[in-house]
């Protein structure tokens, strides 16, 4: 049975974080052809090669997502290996924990730079290749925190609500123009970036005891809806929230 992403190439950015990871081998399955990045050229080429050997046809590119000429770099090996891109995943980012008036102006502009800029910056370099497929998706990594507030990290609900609304108006402006664009929004998953703070605090984290079903999400529950985005059965999904957080936000 054909898989659901056949025919299609993809680049993932944060390839080698827990999301990411998890969504590189679920397109792998479903038989894309792959882009993995990240800005650790070691860990993305071992990931490229733990795929290749379980048959994906991929490429691995060290990206620094804030970078406008690793960018062009990314998207040029990309034409010059497969001739198109069918479906970008805006997922690198980081996180800084900190509220208004203890965030430290560099970790500020990295976090933007990274979280923000970086997303704008692959739909920017990277459109053309996708209005040139004609049935093309792109899939900007937001959060809960991007939803609502939190009193804490102030650098990173920043970004991710300006991931939000730049997602809603990049739909709106490539509607008619082959390229649906779409946000997801995990709540709190259990990815290398939190986890220190998840050992420490268990079922207490606040935002675990928050969510209504008590837990923290996997990796593995991220990637399926990053797979319904990327895959022709959203055909008429553009410009939309995909939110998937255990029911943190529904009170």
């Amino acid at each position: 049975m054909p898989g659901r992403l056949m025919g299609k190439v993809a680049l993932i950015t944060g390839a080698t974080g827990g999301i990411g990871r998890a969504t590189a081998e679920m397109f792998a399955r479903e038989q894309a052809r792959l882009v993995v990045t990240d800005i650790a050229q070691d860990t993305v080429e071992e990931l490229a090669a733990s795929l290749a050997d379980k048959g994906a046809d991929v490429l691995a590119a060290r990206l620094d997502v804030s970078s406008p000429e690793n960018w062009s770099e990314a998207i040029e090996l990309t034409r010059r290996h497969f001739g198109r891109l069918d479906v970008l995943v805006n997922l690198a980012g980081i996180v800084d924990w900190p509220g208004i008036e203890d965030t430290a102006h560099e970790s500020w502009d990295r976090v933007i730079a990274v979280n923000q800029t970086g997303t704008w910056l692959g739909m920017k370099t990277a459109m053309p290749l996708l209005r040139a497929s004609g049935n093309a998706s792109v899939i900007n990594t937001s959060s809960v925190l991007g939803l609502v507030g939190s009193g804490a990290a102030a650098a990173y609900q920043a970004s991710k609500g300006a991931v939000r609304l730049l997602t809603k108006t990049a739909a709106v402006e490539y509607a008619t123009r082959g390229v649906r664009v779409n946000s997801v929004h995990p709540g709190v998953i259990a990815t290398p970036m939190i986890q220190d703070l998840l050992d420490e605090q268990g079922d207490q984290q606040p935002d675990i005891a928050r969510t209504p079903m008590r837990r923290a999400g996997s990796p593995a529950e991220i990637a399926p809806a990053m797979l319904f985005l990327a895959s022709d059965e959203s055909s008429f999904v553009t410009g939309t929230e995909l939110v998937v957080d255990g029911g943190l936000t529904a009170h």
